[in-house]
């Protein structure tokens, strides 16, 4: 006999469901990649580098006909609507909606307690890759390492396909300056963080 849903936990189910919508103009993702960015153009070491970050940003949310400001006062990155902008200033006259910005307080950065253990987590990681397979591989594991810990505060393991494409793809040949010996063994390097850590390669 087909088991009918209990009707407190259907409605539980429910709620949950709703209370994780997002229902802003600008993906989810695409928020939290431009709060991320935003912090690295801030912590980034020369203006070539925060720039890079910034027109990162730019390009994402461009996708979505959105641009970003920062609003000093109360130190929150604000995500206007393109067509509220002309030459670079907010045009009061074409706000009809003000909850179509989206606005993210960049005060309280993440805790760097969570951070150092993350980062702690990775070096362990690095360090069995290196003992295994070698320096080459050492190198790279240690570039994915920085990529996951400071772009994304996360250890290297839970990596999604799409980060760990993002890393292939974008971060190692942009920010690793890899050697050609590197550039052929990153993708096997990948997948020996994730034997080190006991989890499938998400690729």
């Amino acid at each position: 006999m087909e088991e009918k849903p209990h009707p407190d936990r259907e409605e539980a189910a429910t709620n949950e469901q709703e209370s994780d919508e997002w229902d802003e103009e600008v993906p989810r993702d695409t928020v939290e990649a431009a709060e991320r960015l935003t912090r690295l153009a801030r912590e980034a070491v020369d203006d070539a580098e925060a720039t890079a970050y910034r027109e990162d940003r730019a390009d994402r949310l461009a996708d979505h006909d959105f641009t970003a400001r920062v609003r000093e006062d109360d130190d929150t990155l604000v995500l206007y609507p393109s067509e509220w902008i002309e030459d670079g200033t907010v045009q009061i006259d074409r706000i009809e909606d003000t909850d179509r910005a989206v606005e993210v307080s960049l005060s309280g950065a993440a805790d760097p307690d969570d951070w150092a253990a993350i980062e702690e987590h990775n070096a362990t990681l690095v360090e069995t890759v290196a003992t295994d397979y070698g320096e080459v591989h050492r190198a790279n594991a240690r570039a994915f390492a920085d990529f996951m810990s400071n772009h994304y505060a996360k250890q290297m393991e839970t990596a999604t396909a799409d980060e760990v494409r993002e890393f292939l793809s974008e971060y190692f040949p942009r920010n690793a300056w890899p050697s050609e010996e590197q550039r052929d063994a990153v993708e096997a390097s990948v997948r020996y963080v994730f034997e080190a850590a006991d989890e499938r390669t998400p690729l």
